[in-house]
């Protein structure tokens, strides 16, 4: 897994007559662009598809009042996420879309670092250490490999996102605290595929119910924040800061909120059954609401010698 970050992006604009140049450019700013066909937009807006942004171009709509209402209703579907509007060349600054506060900020199609500079402020502006999100991921396998023994893993490149919405019906918290951090750990699936999977494997006569499939959850998470702590945390005291905001979750909408318009750090894994070809899609997110110093991150490196001494490791 690479512990370079990427983003998806949706691209409303079909008169790309800077394709190429564009491909570059979405190559060299780690962004997966994606496309989508008009009639299908509004429906996978309303899916639970991840993503940092919108980049919508100001003749998307056959004319501009109809333009205006389908960025509109993008922005009522997905209020979160920043819109980009790539306005055309010599278009009049009067024109009625760019007075739309909907818009966060607007590019040319020969102005591509002022689309560059929107990207780094409302996508990449939390700078993530390499060596975390490596660690995370390492720690994230080797939990997921000691509860699902003889399934593959295989995660995706670790992405932001700003969108929040919840994938799948059931999902764990838990806080992160530390000197440099203040957060939560996010962990998302569905429980059909789960209860397939470990009824597959199981040896019991009574079939699994949703409390193990809690149970299991319960058990990763708590797998990797005991090694995000004993990693990056170690017995430091967090700093001495009460701050605290309301989650808000809306079942019904899928949407959750940390009160916060942080982008945050995701990743993705499949587990797969070989045998019976079940897979489980599982989404990590973390989330750092109320305090983020990233300058002050640090691994703790475990002294063998300490332990040897303490009784704790032998030698051979």
């Amino acid at each position: 897994m690479s512990d370079v970050l990427v983003s998806k992006i949706l691209v409303l604009d079909e008169e790309l007559g800077h394709l190429n140049e564009f491909r570059e450019f979405c190559l060299a700013n780690n962004l997966v662009a994606l496309k989508v066909k008009k009639h299908r937009l509004m429906s996978v807006l309303r899916s639970n598809i991840d993503l940092g942004a919108i980049l919508y171009s100001e003749t998307y709509g056959g004319s501009p009042a109809e333009n205006a209402e389908i960025a509109y209703r993008i922005n009522s579907i997905r209020p979160e996420l920043p819109i980009i509007l790539r306005r055309e060349l010599g278009s009049l600054p009067e024109n009625p879309l760019a007075t739309r506060h909907i818009f966060c900020a607007t590019y040319t199609a020969d102005d591509l670092p002022s689309l560059k500079k929107a990207i780094d402020d409302y996508i990449f502006s939390l700078y993530y250490p390499c060596d975390l999100v490596r660690g995370i991921a390492e720690m994230t396998e080797s939990a997921f490999n000691s509860q699902f023994k003889g399934m593959t893993l295989r995660g995706e490149t670790p992405y932001i996102v700003r969108d929040r919405v919840i994938f799948g019906e059931v999902f764990s918290l838990i806080p992160l605290e530390s000197a440099w951090c203040r957060g939560y750990m996010m962990i998302q699936t569905e429980e059909a595929p789960l209860l397939d999977v470990l009824n597959h494997r199981g040896q019991r006569q009574e079939p699994v119910g949703f409390r193990e499939v809690n149970n299991l959850l319960s058990e990763v998470t708590n797998l990797i924040w005991g090694a995000f702590k004993n990693r990056y945390i170690g017995d430091t005291a967090a700093s001495n800061q009460h701050i605290q905001v309301p989650l808000i979750i809306n079942h019904k909408h899928k949407y959750i909120s940390f009160g916060t318009e942080n982008p945050q750090l995701c990743f993705f894994y499949l587990l797969t059954d070989e045998e019976s070809g079940e897979s489980i899609k599982v989404y990590q997110r973390f989330i750092f609401n109320l305090s983020w110093s990233p300058e002050d991150f640090k691994e703790i490196l475990h002294d063998s010698t300490a332990l040897v001494e303490a009784g704790e490791l032998e030698l051979f």
